[in-house]
């Protein structure tokens, strides 16, 4: 008799993992693969508050903090996520895969509330490609009930590949996406605020 139970209850145990490993796959949607990686947040509510991975690791710890405004430039955006991504210290894109698609590890989403603020708690991203390129970190950006979008990269005061021509462009354009860093107690201090509609861009 009890080796009859003890054979239920394993029976019981692996239908119960299929039919778990069964909703997990069910639950992936079709367009998983494809789709932007602004929709793979795991969290079941996203706030305006987020921590990239590996950031209590990191040596260069960066907080940015700013507020997403409608186009006015005056309304705070309310409901606005905002995804970031970038390569680690060394100026790789450190990738890992879920679901047989391949992602930045180090990213991160927010949700704006009705005051349009956010923070990301992340770190100084090195040079991608070898030094050739500025360091970046790259943002996407969804409003309610439209399509999301890549915004204009998030730059750095001190890069010194940010000079002659190349800032002047900057400076001339959108001098706001470049971060100023102020360190405080260890921690690199950063802002910029983003005005929907203005920032708009179909490459990085």
């Amino acid at each position: 008799m009890k080796n009859l139970i003890s054979l239920l209850s394993i029976v019981c145990l692996f239908t119960g993992l299929n039919l778990l490993q069964a909703q997990e796959v069910n639950n992936i949607p079709e367009n998983f693969k494809k789709r932007s990686p602004i929709y793979d947040y795991s969290e079941k509510q996203l706030n305006n508050v987020d921590t990239i991975p590996d950031f209590e690791a990191k040596s260069q710890k960066l907080k940015i903090t700013g507020t997403i405004f409608e186009s006015d430039g005056v309304t705070p955006a309310k409901n606005v996520m905002l995804f970031i991504h970038q390569t680690d210290e060394n100026g790789n894109f450190e990738l890992k895969r879920q679901n047989k698609k391949r992602y930045v590890h180090h990213r991160g989403w927010i949700k704006t509330d009705a005051d349009g603020k956010y923070t990301f708690y992340t770190f100084v991203p090195g040079k991608y490609m070898y030094n050739n390129e500025l360091k970046q970190i790259l943002p996407i950006v969804k409003e309610p009930n439209k399509p999301e979008y890549k915004i204009e990269t998030f730059l750095f005061d001190d890069d010194p590949k940010l000079i002659g021509k190349c800032r002047a462009k900057v400076e001339k354009t959108n001098p706001n996406r470049i971060l100023k860093l102020d360190k405080k107690e260890g921690l690199f201090i950063a802002k910029r605020d983003i005005i929907l509609g203005k920032e708009e861009t179909e490459v990085y």
